[in-house]
């Protein structure tokens, strides 16, 4: 079908793009205009099944939170869709933290009840404060900076070509694939 013709019980917008097509048909099936990018409606299609990669910023993507000891390289992971809350992530791997004396975490994971947490568990939070809060906590910047080393060990994760473009659509590949990045560039 064409871009202007016209579809039966269908009210079409004056340029057709992906999310008008989705928001605005709500014609059957049969009588629904054919997509100008397949693979764009297939991938959404097949996103409500659980492969966690969702949109970001920088478009469609998956968030990798992980606990790492003192050098860096990972002990847990835990995967997430990418538009969904850094805070989801923090309550899956506060449950089997090690025993640590301080946790580093970027702002994302700053919040009051995860702060209380750690405290309860015994570990010094030094997390940078969100832009966003009244109050900012303090925290040691020295002892910060030196999430560089995580972050300089995501970096080499995705030289793994499998973990850069993420060529498994099932979320326990990508996360097995990561797992065995890091256990083979960190731990062997």
């Amino acid at each position: 079908m064409t871009r202007g013709a016209s579809v039966p019980h269908c009210r079409q917008p004056s340029s057709w793009s992906y999310s008008s097509a989705v928001s605005v048909c709500s014609c059957p099936p049969a009588t629904r205009p054919e997509s100008r990018h397949k693979s764009l409606t297939r991938f959404v299609q097949h996103s409500r099944r659980g492969r966690l990669i969702g949109w970001t910023k920088g478009g469609v993507n998956s968030k990798l939170h992980t606990v790492a000891d003192d050098l860096g390289r990972p002990l847990r992971m835990f995967l997430t869709a990418g538009q969904r809350s850094d805070y989801i992530g923090a309550r899956a791997l506060l449950e089997g933290l090690p025993p640590a004396k301080h946790m580093l975490a970027d702002r994302g994971y700053d919040a009051n009840w995860y702060r209380e947490a750690l405290e309860n568990t015994g570990i010094t939070p030094c997390i940078a404060a969100r832009k966003g809060r009244k109050v900012p906590f303090p925290h040691d910047e020295v002892r910060y900076r030196k999430r560089q080393k995580i972050e300089n060990n995501f970096a080499q994760l995705k030289d793994w070509c499998r973990v850069a473009t993420r060529y498994g659509k099932s979320p326990k590949v990508f996360l097995s694939a990561c797992t065995l990045a890091a256990l083979v560039m960190f731990w062997l």
